[in-house]
């Protein structure tokens, strides 16, 4: 009788010890994929990165942009805690283009992320062909709508900023129009009695004198008063002078 207990406190200590090496490999199971260190990069982490760089790149351009990122697999790539984005030189923020990433720690490399931006906006167009020193009016243009990520800078998206100004070249029909293209009219011109308008807060008075230069409507201009007294302003569409205070 005495043998089988002892039999089975034997049995007992030995189930016991067993058990607890088993908790012990369950509990060294779940601490192994956090004491590991990391072996490759986060692809996702750096797409996420080059895509928030075009975020706040695009933030301010005219139009719906929609942000296509392209597939990146970086599991070659030693693991990295600290990403920074940037444009590569050369490199357009608009249509096709790529990202940099680089790796600013522990690791140091960089690398280009695909991406696709389209920009959908408003874009003037010439109804007919146009002629180099032609005045342009407002039947002259057409507006149209659509993917601006791949024209050239300076777009011209609203006709009234192209009303009433000079073509610097001539035109075909259908063709964009760009800033660049565009003289504005000369509204002030050397000797002209101008009216200056003089505001502040909660006041304006006017006076007259005599225009020094040539300017074109929003330009700073100098008039010469009629008490000899020489003050620059900004022309206006009317041929007047504004000065704020």
């Amino acid at each position: 009788m005495l043998h089988a207990m002892e039999n089975l406190q034997a049995d007992q200590d030995v189930m016991g010890q067993n058990t607890a090496m088993l908790m012990r490999f369950i509990a060294l199971l779940f601490l192994l994929p956090h004491c590991l260190p990391a072996t490759a990069a986060d692809s996702a982490m750096i797409v996420d990165t080059a895509e928030q760089h075009i975020r706040l790149q695009t933030k301010n351009l005219a139009g719906k942009t929609t942000i296509t990122m392209g597939q990146f697999d970086a599991s070659r790539l030693p693991p990295c805690s600290a990403l920074e984005a940037f444009t590569p030189q050369g490199s357009k923020i608009v249509g096709r283009t790529h990202i940099g990433v680089r790796c600013l720690s522990p690791n140091s490399w960089s690398v280009l992320v695909p991406a696709q931006i389209a920009v959908s906006g408003n874009y003037v167009t010439t109804s007919r062909a146009l002629i180099a020193g032609q005045v342009i009016s407002e039947s002259d243009l057409v507006t149209l709508s659509g993917d601006i990520s791949h024209m050239a800078t300076g777009v011209v998206s609203d006709p009234a900023s192209v009303v009433g100004k000079t073509l610097r070249n001539s035109l075909g029909a259908g063709q964009t129009i760009r800033q660049d293209q565009l003289v504005a009219p000369v509204v002030i011109r050397p000797g002209q009695t101008v009216r200056v308008i003089s505001k502040g807060s909660g006041f304006a008075v006017s006076a007259e004198g005599k225009a020094i230069n040539n300017a074109t409507v929003g330009q700073s201009t100098q008039i010469r008063m009629n008490s000899g007294q020489t003050i620059t302003g900004t022309a206006r569409a009317d041929g007047s002078v504004e000065i704020e205070f």
